[in-house]
């Protein structure tokens, strides 16, 4: 059996549907197009109560929401992949913090540049939250190249999911034009992560240019 996967090019799916991919594991997608806020249709939402994506069905029918815990639940059941080392090394440790960093500090940030009005009572707060989200997110990438230094992958020579998500998100809130002359650690993680055979199409349907 295989998973089902839902999602939409360019959103969180992406970097689930990569790491599907490096793991050579059967998927059917399904499309849940944001431009029309598919992910708020009652359907939809009986799957994922909070009405985002990705969402992935589980061959046994577990439903998971989340995409940091899919891709390490994804680690964890494909082990013969290397994409998150055992829970007895510290590299695991490593590319956890760094990995859920994002997850819990960044993301909220595409949220809030993505959706600004959902935020403020006024509309006319919307610009604002949204300038100081993007300034928000770029700090954080600027702790991480500095912190973190990937060379080229969080832990080194050892790819692992924690790139996958690092080099997949670094791409928003216009970070295709700013990661390259602001951190270039992360910069080169990203292409080492797009130049991965199974990835790079998915990478190319994700990642536009």
């Amino acid at each position: 059996m295989s998973y089902i996967l839902y999602g939409d090019k360019g959103s969180g799916s992406g970097p689930v549907e990569m790491a599907l991919a490096e793991i050579g594991a059967p998927v059917e997608l399904r499309e849940v197009p944001l431009s029309s806020d598919a992910q708020l249709d009652s359907e939809y939402r009986r799957l994922n109560p909070m009405g985002r994506i990705p969402t992935l069905i589980l061959p046994d029918g577990t439903v998971m929401t989340e995409s940091a815990a899919i891709l390490i639940a994804l680690a964890d059941r494909h082990p013969e992949a290397g994409l998150l080392p055992p829970g007895y090394e510290s590299a695991r440790a490593v590319a956890m913090r760094w990995m859920l960093l994002v997850a819990g500090e960044f993301y909220p940030h595409v949220t809030r540049y993505d959706y600004p009005e959902r935020f403020a009572p006024d509309p006319a707060a919307a610009p604002g939250i949204r300038a100081r989200a993007e300034e928000m997110g770029r700090e954080l990438w600027r702790l991480i190249e500095r912190e973190c230094r990937p060379d080229p992958f969080v832990l080194g020579a050892r790819f692992s999911v924690a790139d996958i998500y690092l080099a997949a998100l670094s791409r928003w809130i216009k970070g295709a034009s700013w990661i390259p002359m602001q951190c270039p650690r992360i910069e080169a993680l990203a292409r080492a992560v797009a130049a991965r055979p199974r990835i790079a199409p998915v990478w190319a349907k994700h990642v536009p240019g």
